[in-house]
């Protein structure tokens, strides 16, 4: 069995198609396909079921994923650990969510870059389930995600604090305002996919207003999100510090929220049985010196 098969079939189970498999593993689609079907061949049943959405695990699919991605796990860090000598080096795989990776790590990953430039980092924004999924198989070395974690396989550091606030056209002037509407004259929901915090904290303030249906319209990229809402397309729940970021003329309100929705800690997780890598811990070291990091 081909150590390369199984990091191919975790990467195609974790992210359901073969298009963006490849683009994770900077590789052709036909590759994968050629491995999956060789790993397939090799077990003596199908692993995968094929339809026009994607494609999705068979009982013997879902037996394996666990064993493979541990095993794929394992070979690249024990490769990191042989080559970790203590002086921060080497290939970093680190996650964000879209926003934490707009606003707050520009400056801090610049800073990582400066002192350690000997590590090549590469960084993948996802959904917060998407990225701790990711830890977790190995796949990202750590991650930037919404808080809190309480997971036994998981270290978890805080890095930035964060006000979610509610973003709406410039026309809601108030939350009064979009309280006193109905599910059908309030406004659509401005998401991004499943699995995403901010998403599950925005359905429960619009179910605090009476909204539990409202319609939800999902969107992929930050600059759209931003742009829907300024054109008075629905409304969404985004940290203030992004919000702030834009300079939208006025365009757009901010809506402060109970303590309950607004407060939310970004942080920064990895496995706990996963080598200390250098790389690592230089990167938590320039959080630790970042003027922004809690008091942000």
């Amino acid at each position: 069995m081909e150590l390369s098969d199984l990091v191919t079939f975790s990467a195609v189970a974790r992210l359901g198609g073969i298009t963006r498999a490849a683009d994770e593993l900077n590789t052709v689609q036909s590759n994968v396909t050629n491995r999956v079907k060789a790993l397939e061949a090799e077990i003596g049943t199908r692993l995968f079921e094929r339809h026009s959405r994607g494609m999705t695990l068979t009982g013997a699919g879902r037996r394996l994923l666990p064993y493979a991605q541990r095993m794929a796990a394992l070979s690249r860090e024990a490769v990191l650990a042989a080559r970790d000598d203590g002086e921060p080096a080497g290939p970093l795989a680190i996650g964000s969510m879209e926003t934490t990776a707009a606003v707050r790590l520009p400056s801090l990953l610049a800073d990582f870059h400066r002192r350690f430039p000997a590590v090549q980092l590469t960084l993948r924004t996802a959904p917060t389930a998407d990225l701790v999924a990711a830890v977790l198989d190995g796949a990202l070395d750590g991650a930037f995600v919404a808080g809190p974690i309480d997971h036994g396989e998981l270290t978890a550091i805080t890095a930035f604090r964060e006000e979610l606030v509610l973003v709406t056209a410039r026309r809601w002037t108030s939350l009064a305002a979009l309280r006193a509407g109905t599910p059908e004259s309030g406004p659509t929901a401005l998401v991004f996919r499943t699995g995403c915090t901010y998403r599950q904290r925005l359905e429960q303030a619009l179910a605090e207003f009476g909204w539990p249906s409202a319609a939800r319209f999902e969107l992929g990229t930050l600059d759209g999100m931003i742009g829907c809402v300024a054109a008075d397309m629905g409304v969404t729940l985004l940290p203030r510090a992004v919000v702030e970021r834009y300079d939208l003329g006025g365009d757009v309100r901010i809506h402060a929220l109970s303590a309950s929705l607004s407060r939310v800690d970004t942080v920064l997780i990895q496995r706990r049985s996963a080598h200390p890598y250098s790389a690592l811990r230089g990167l938590a070291s320039c959080l630790k010196q970042d003027s922004e990091v809690i008091a942000a």
